[in-house]
């Protein structure tokens, strides 16, 4: 069993990036475009303990924000135990994170991130 503990430093620049496109779009209130960058900073740092629990966070955050029960619900025990499983490499490859799916559900990576994930996790 391979333990993951840190995200390599060019797949973290991808991760930041959408980050930060999902604040921008947030604070513009594009809340759909803002989703969409959560859930694509999901996939790529759902291997790495801290990125996978700061995406459930913001995520948790977004539900707060927008006052959605079923988002901030869905998203506790999330937060709770998606660090550990990508502490221990069992991790739903592709999975968006939202309450919205099934929290085991393996789902097909949209193909600009399968690349960055192919060139840039070490995986």
């Amino acid at each position: 069993m391979k333990l993951y503990f840190k995200i390599p430093q060019k797949l973290k620049t991808y991760f930041d990036k959408e980050i930060t496109l999902y604040q921008q779009a947030f604070n513009d209130g594009e809340l759909q475009v803002a989703w969409r960058h959560l859930e694509r900073a999901h996939i790529l740092g759902q291997a790495y303990p801290f990125e996978h629990s700061y995406a459930h966070w913001l995520m948790l955050r977004f539900g707060i924000r927008i006052k959605s029960i079923k988002e901030t619900v869905g998203q506790i025990p999330r937060l709770l135990v998606g660090g550990v499983k990508s502490f221990v490499g069992i991790i739903p490859v592709g999975n968006t994170g939202g309450s919205n799916v099934p929290p085991l559900k393996t789902m097909e990576i949209p193909e600009d991130l399968k690349e960055i994930l192919l060139l840039h996790s070490g995986l």
